[in-house]
């Protein structure tokens, strides 16, 4: 994890936290996995997801296999912004 995502994160609520790592370590998953991954409430994780994607750490994609969920992943950072650290 970059130094600009550490400082994204550090003031983050817990579940937000819970969900970005799970996230890191198992790669797109919809709301629902999330929260059986995590084993948080679905509102919680909703929260969490949110706070993510305000911070632009998160991002959403249709998922194909059922166009009414949505699939979540760690954001890549913009190789220019990278470039500045």
């Amino acid at each position: 994890m970059s130094k600009d995502r550490r400082k994204h994160l550090l003031d983050a609520p817990p579940s937000a936290k819970l969900v970005y790592k799970t996230l890191e370590y198992e790669g797109e998953l919809t709301q629902g996995q999330l929260s059986e991954e995590t084993l948080l409430p679905t509102r919680t994780v909703r929260y969490a997801l949110k706070e993510l994607m305000d911070r632009n750490v998160v991002e959403e994609q249709m998922y194909f296999a059922d166009a009414r969920k949505r699939l979540y992943s760690i954001a890549i950072p913009d190789e220019a912004s990278d470039a500045t650290e």
